[in-house]
């Protein structure tokens, strides 16, 4: 082979190289922000047809009904406890910050935060349903399928997730 076609090759086979180096980076990057959404029935029970189920320290969102009776707070901090809850189950969520304006009992909300042992989600943020017109595609699809009573009916429904 003579020294030009070498030449080319191996330059030809570091730019590949690089190539592949950077996509591997940039993949590894953009998994450590995917947020997949969750209702507490899935973190209960599994996600999809092969029942996954989030791992502890992995960031999600969870969307449902803020359970009656649940919401517990700090009185010398913002440190605020409640349970989300839908008809198959309740998640507790833990959150240290000031709750939205429209954060009440009985309305929707998406908690966006990190997997805690024992169920728990450690939220990093809090957010509120504020107009009955608009609700994302996935929570009105899990809200359709999920909610389909009072949540009087699931209190005592959280499998020992109670953090008072």
């Amino acid at each position: 082979m003579n020294p030009r076609r070498k030449k080319r090759l191996t330059l030809a086979l570091l730019v590949l190289a690089g190539l592949g180096l950077s996509i591997t980076l940039v993949m590894y990057a953009l998994r450590s922000n995917i947020d997949l959404f969750y209702t507490p029935s899935e973190i209960l029970q599994g996600k999809g047809e092969n029942h996954e189920m989030p791992e502890v320290g992995q960031r999600l969102r969870i969307g449902g009904m803020v359970m009656p009776g649940s919401v517990k707070r700090d009185p010398k901090s913002l440190q605020v406890s409640f349970k989300i809850y839908d008809a198959r189950g309740a998640i507790a969520v833990t959150y240290n910050g000031i709750l939205p304006d429209l954060f009440r009992e009985g309305q929707g909300v998406v908690a966006q935060g990190v997997m805690e042992p024992g169920n728990v989600v450690n939220a990093i943020q809090v957010l509120a349903k504020h107009d009955e017109k608009y609700v994302p595609p996935e929570v009105a699809d899990a809200m359709k399928e999920n909610h389909k009573g009072p949540a009087s009916a699931y209190v005592g429904n959280d499998k020992g997730n109670d953090r008072s």
